[in-house]
């Protein structure tokens, strides 16, 4: 029957659509690939030709070199993973406040006149001026570092939220209230998912900057562990390429955080 007929070639339409998604996704990969590519090679050309020490620019030969070395004796893998636990939890506690913030902000006059002039100022002083304070406080550790990522995280997180509730269309919620809601069902049914592009723009720079929040704690509040430790271990040996292998650790972590963000953004998509 014509039904039947009809299913096979809108399944051969989806595995096209699909197929020519995926096409789209590795060109558009190919500046980025280009321009390292690039980077790479002017990087090695001026290393190579002598001009520069490589106390001040190693080579990328010794970059590499000094990462896989890193890698294979685990010293990599054991520091980042105690700066993943840093940043997560410390994304994950400023998660659990600037929400609630962030909603009592831009609901409540009150609160925003209340809040808001403390939030500013702490997000005035730098992490790297407030990190020794923790050291004095709380002592070394995981737990200090965490409270820095915390701190890191909070103030652009609560603006996003503050952003995302404010701008939520009031027609739609008055429509709602019409038709009887109220309270946790104007939360969690209309506001929340209206207000979700804006929770999850804070959630992607906020899971990014806690791996800052990471290393900045390190330096001051755990030196003996995590991959700001070993910045600052290969920095007091003068050893630069080991410097810029454990950026490029960092970076990678980054580029992880930041891709995993996207499944949140399809699984919401698909959600709401």
């Amino acid at each position: 029957s014509l039904q039947e007929l009809d299913v096979p070639v809108a399944v051969t339409r989806v595995q096209q659509k699909g197929r020519v998604q995926a096409r789209n996704r590795v060109l558009s990969l190919i500046p980025a690939v280009v321009f390292g590519v690039i980077l790479l090679l002017v990087w090695y050309a001026f290393t190579a030709s002598g001009r520069i020490n490589s106390l001040i620019l190693p080579s990328p030969v010794d970059v590499v070199s000094n990462l896989l070395e890193g890698i294979g004796s685990g010293v990599m893998f054991s520091n980042a993973w105690v700066t993943i636990q840093e940043s997560l939890l410390g994304f994950v506690f400023g998660l659990i406040v600037a929400l609630p913030m962030g909603y009592g902000i831009a609901k409540s006059r009150f609160v925003a006149v209340t809040v808001q002039p403390y939030l500013a100022a702490g997000q005035a002083i730098p992490a790297v001026v407030i990190a020794p304070f923790l050291f004095l406080w709380l002592g070394m550790g995981i737990f200090p570092v965490t409270v820095i990522c915390m701190l890191v995280v909070l103030f652009p997180m609560v603006i996003n939220t503050v952003l995302g509730v404010q701008t939520i269309d009031r027609e739609v919620l008055d429509a709602a209230r019409l038709d009887g809601a109220s309270g946790w069902s104007m939360l969690a049914h209309m506001e929340f998912p209206l207000a979700l592009p804006a929770i999850l723009a804070a959630v992607r720079t906020g899971i990014t900057l806690s791996i800052v929040g990471a290393v900045v704690g390190e330096f001051f509040c755990n030196p003996d562990q995590g991959l700001g430790s070993l910045i600052m271990i290969a920095l007091h040996q003068y050893n630069t390429a080991f410097m810029f292998a454990t950026v490029v650790v960092l970076a990678i972590l980054a580029a992880l955080y930041y891709g995993a963000t996207w499944g949140l953004v399809k699984l919401a998509n698909r959600m709401y």
